[in-house]
């Protein structure tokens, strides 16, 4: 059997359901990514960088260590399915594009918060032989 993932993903956290011939694993990998990053201070009036821009640059950064995780744990798929509820699964998406491994991607869904289980169950469904 080849080694197929499933993926639920949000931006706190994803859910990889990986299987193989040595059965199901289910991961967990928690993002260190805040949405509300705060800082002391205003913004500077000098016009360098305002807190919001040096906000978004600590999120993405935060996002691409995430990402980078995720990645690691699924590289050696030969199948990828993605799905969560909201803009997380197409940003890893275009990330595994990047990285030259979006033919491995076979599905990309929008899904709502689910249990480990359902997840699971999901990612057997789909690649059930």
């Amino acid at each position: 059997m080849k080694k197929q993932i499933g993926l639920w993903i949000d931006h706190r956290e994803a859910i990889v359901v990986a299987l193989s011939d040595n059965g199901e694993q289910i991961t967990r990998i928690k993002s260190d990514a805040e949405k509300q990053i705060r800082f002391a201070g205003g913004s500077r009036k000098d016009g360098l960088q305002t807190t919001e821009a040096i906000r978004g640059k600590k999120l993405d950064a935060q996002l691409g260590n995430y990402f980078d995780d995720i990645i690691a744990h699924i590289r050696d798929a030969e199948s990828i399915q993605i799905f969560g509820p909201g803009d997380a699964k197409n940003e890893l998406a275009k990330r595994l594009e990047k990285d030259g491994l979006k033919e491995r991607v076979v599905d990309i869904e929008t899904m709502d918060n689910m249990t480990d289980n359902q997840i699971a169950a999901k990612v057997r469904e789909r690649f059930a032989a």
